[in-house]
């Protein structure tokens, strides 16, 4: 249910289907973002049918500061990057930040960490581009170990067969080791 507050507390919310130009908005404007500083780690565009799925799963949140959506983030129960890893875990994908927002992303992985621990999972997991050491430089200071890189198919951000293919870094945070 949205909330009229604004005291600057984030609330999370699952993204309904009628929700989809929000997610979308705020995962082009982080493309864009990206793009912009040459950083090559999504599409340069996401297409509906890219996270509807996710949308429709319920797996997929906003995070509201107020009545403004500043944040998405999609939390799945499997990832083939990770395939052959032992462990039960959530792994978080196409999180994004809307730029006026800027530092709410570490809150974001606070609560994923809280929602793997409350699921009763051993990690929370997530990866990027390899080449993205910004990124991963972000995620080794907020407490993710790196766990190796792999390569996959298809454009960056994508899951796929076949196609141009990304190195991508793997990292992982033990949800009871999360501040």
């Amino acid at each position: 249910m949205p909330s009229d507050r604004d005291d600057g507390a984030i609330e999370f919310l699952r993204a309904s289907p009628s929700q989809l130009d929000d997610v979308l908005t705020i995962l082009d404007e982080a493309a864009r973002w990206l793009q912009a500083r040459g950083v090559v780690q999504w599409p340069s565009r996401f297409e509906p049918s890219w996270v509807e799925g996710a949308i429709g799963r319920g797996e997929t949140w906003l995070a509201r500061v107020g009545a403004t959506a500043c944040a998405t983030v999609t939390l799945d129960g499997a990832d083939s990057v990770w395939d052959g890893l032992a462990g039960r875990a959530l792994y978080v994908h196409r999180m994004a930040v809307r730029r006026q927002s800027a530092g709410v992303g570490a809150a974001v992985l606070a609560w994923a960490a809280g929602v793997a621990r409350e699921r009763g999972l051993e990690a929370l997991r997530l990866d990027c581009v390899a080449s993205n050491d910004r990124l991963r430089a972000y995620y080794e200071a907020a407490g993710f170990i790196h766990r190796g890189d792999v390569t996959v198919a298809g454009a960056p951000g994508q899951r796929l067969d076949e196609g141009p293919v990304t190195v991508v870094s793997r990292y992982e945070l033990r949800p009871r080791e999360a501040p």
